[in-house]
This record gives structure tokens, C-alpha cells and sequence, in this order.
């Protein structure tokens, strides 16, 4: 019973990741949802810049320190191992769906594209962004990231083993592709709101520096393996000419 249990648990907190992300699309989009990025401002600039920031810092703590391998060890004592990846989903779910629901808008416009060209162009990035995101994550493991593959197997009564590092597809040129994604998504827009663009820079510098903090991580657990990927693929942008970072 446990078992089965463990498995519902995990295909939900799975598909209710699936709603938050199509509700994130419509409110960055500012369509087909009641609130968005960009809804009527309900306080002043100052209030709502600093109830912005901290709920986007809440956002970023709480991404941050629940992937580290050190705050696991210690949540697996109270959470079981085989639901521990789903339980971080859903406490992810839960904190964006706070930041949405208590954002405040700020209808200071940055710029506004008016030519039509422009606007497709920039509505076809935000969509391919989007895009990007979920084909990434499919690139690797995208139920081990979730946390369906670990309940999937409890339930076999199997052992949960680590994916082997791969580079397929697009990280074989970029190593970071999820965060490419997330980042085409947050800033391509037509019309760009000063709330729009507190939420696009604060994220950014978070994935930013998630990106390096994964990446010690990844080099502890790896090895030299990942040190020789870091040296061949570049973190951000196909390389073009020559070997930079």
C-alpha cells in the first residue's frame, strides 16, 4: 500500500508542476489567467518593489538550499528517499504559486515594441522558450528530475540509482540549456513592465548563480569527467571560434 501510495504521490506532485508552468506561461504572457505579471498596480513603486524582491528571494532560498546535496541528508530523515524529489517539486509548486498569487504589478513601461515584425519575432522567442524548457529537461531524464522515475521504482521494489552523466543533444554544445530556456522565456516579451523586468533580472541572477553553484556540485560527485565537459562545452552560448568560456 505504502508503495502505491508513494507512486500516486510522486505522478501528482509531477502533473501539478505541469499546471504551475502553464499558468507561469499566461501570467509572463499576460494572457488566459486572472493575475499577471503585469496586472493593474494595487500599491506604490517602492511597496511593491520591495514585497517583489522578497518574495522572489523567497523563491531562490528555497530552490537553492532544497537541492543541496547537505540539506538532503538531513531532509531524507524526515522525508522517505523515494518521495524526496517529489516532495521538492511540490514545495517548489507551492512557493511560485505564492509569488504569483501576491505579486505586485508595476505599469511603469521599459520599452514597447510597435512594429509588427518586432512583436512576432519577440512572441515567437517567448514561445520558444517555453519550448526549450520541457524539450531540455526530455533531453536527459525528465522523470528523474521530477521525481517519477524514484517513485516508479520503489514501487517495482528496485533500487534508486543515479543517472549516468551524459551530454546528449543540445548539451552537447551548451551546458545549461534548461537555464537558456527559463531565461528566453522571462525576457522576450514586446512590452516590458518594470515588474516584468525586476522578475526577468532577478531570476536570471539567480540561474546565474545556481549555475556555478550546481556546477561545484556536479564536478564533487562527478569527477573528472565533468571537468573535462566544462572545458569543452561552453556554459551558455555555442561556441563559434576557438575554446572560451
Amino acid at each position: 500500500m505504502k508503495r502505491w501510495f508513494f507512486f500516486i504521490y510522486g505522478v501528482l506532485c509531477h502533473l501539478s508542476f505541469f499546471a504551475v508552468y502553464a499558468y507561469l506561461i499566461g501570467f509572463l504572457g499576460n494572457f488566459l489567467v486572472p493575475k499577471s505579471v503585469d496586472s493593474p498596480a494595487t500599491s506604490s513603486v517602492p511597496y511593491a518593489l520591495f514585497i517583489n524582491f522578497l518574495l522572489l528571494g523567497m523563491f531562490a532560498l528555497q530552490h537553492s538550499i532544497m537541492a543541496r546535496p547537505g540539506f538532503k541528508v538531513f531532509w531524507t530523515r524526515i522525508v522517505p528517499r523515494p518521495i524526496e524529489r517529489s516532495t521538492y517539486v511540490l514545495v517548489s509548486n507551492i512557493v511560485t504559486v505564492f509569488l504569483l498569487w501576491q505579486w505586485q504589478g508595476i505599469n511603469v513601461v521599459v520599452w514597447n515594441v510597435e512594429g509588427d515584425l518586432g512583436r512576432y519575432l519577440l512572441w515567437g522567442l517567448f514561445a520558444a522558450g517555453w519550448l526549450l524548457v520541457p524539450a531540455a529537461s526530455l533531453m536527459i531524464n525528465h522523470f528523474d528530475l521530477f521525481g517519477t522515475r524514484q517513485v516508479w521504482l520503489y514501487l517495482r521494489g528496485r533500487e534508486y540509482t543515479h543517472m549516468p552523466f551524459s551530454t546528449p543533444m543540445l548539451y552537447r554544445h551548451i551546458r545549461h540549456p534548461l537555464y537558456v530556456g527559463w531565461t528566453i522565456a522571462f525576457w522576450a516579451t514586446p512590452s516590458m513592465s518594470l515588474g516584468h523586468l525586476l522578475f526577468a533580472g532577478v531570476l536570471s541572477g539567480y540561474m546565474a548563480l545556481a549555475a556555478l553553484i550546481e556546477e561545484r556540485d556536479l564536478v564533487h560527485f562527478i569527477g573528472s569527467q565533468y571537468e573535462e565537459y566544462q572545458r569543452n562545452v561552453p556554459r551558455y552560448l555555442p561556441r563559434l571560434f576557438g575554446r572560451s568560456q
